[in-house]
């Protein structure tokens, strides 16, 4: 996503940063080992005006440490994953991959339900060919339910799960036959948290180790 906007990070030893202020919902810093020095995120990252964010991927970050340097937690949730081929609920929407300008603005503001931030995902994102945008859409071609689906080489990561009625109950089964059609034997993993992280469950997740999200005040 910050690849889309124009940004630039860096990959260090125990963290990923990116000097220069994320989009909306996206972290400025992801811990990427256990054991991450709070210098070497708080130092790569622009605290100098509110509303940085940390991806703590371990929920280990010395709690003291961080709120010393003006964060708090915004939220605690659970890596998931869901195994490879597990059998899914039956979907009533049709899916597709959202690979055109045009698709992908109507699946964004679909995303947004009028919140007035479909612009973060910009036509730059279909440029990288490990993420595929995901759009279940009504019989009469509306774009009603979807997520995003990022592919490495060892599973297939989701967020943004959203569907316009029903809630993650409803997008659950047409996103799963989505990715499970595009990667029939790739592991799905993502993360959520509260009502979220329960209808994940209900979807054959299973919940494999905290995370927290800090917010610089």
């Amino acid at each position: 996503m910050s690849r889309s906007h124009g940004l630039a990070s860096t990959f260090g030893a125990q963290v990923w940063t990116a000097p220069a202020r994320t989009p909306l919902y996206y972290p400025d810093a992801v811990t990427l080992v256990p054991g991450t020095e709070v210098s070497a995120v708080t130092t790569g990252i622009d605290t100098s005006t509110p509303g940085a964010s940390v991806k703590d991927s371990f929920a280990d970050l010395a709690d003291l440490d961080l709120v010393e340097a003006g964060f708090q937690v915004l939220f605690e949730g659970q890596w998931i994953h869901r195994p490879a081929r597990a059998p899914a609920t039956a979907s009533d929407l049709d899916w597709e991959v959202a690979g055109t300008r045009d698709k992908l603005r109507a699946w964004a503001h679909a995303w947004d339900d009028g919140n007035g931030n479909a612009d973060i995902f910009r036509p730059e994102l279909l440029d990288d060919p490990a993420t595929f945008v995901l759009a279940g859409r009504s019989p009469d071609g509306t774009v009603t339910a979807g997520a995003v689906a990022s592919r490495s080489d060892q599973v297939v990561g989701v967020s943004n799960v959203f569907a316009l009625n029903g809630g993650p109950d409803a997008a659950w089964p047409v996103v799963l036959e989505a990715v499970h059609s595009l990667f029939p034997a790739a592991p799905v993993v993502g993360y959520e948290h509260g009502d979220d992280l329960e209808a994940a469950l209900r979807h054959g997740f299973e919940p494999v180790g905290p995370l927290r999200i800090w917010l610089h005040g």
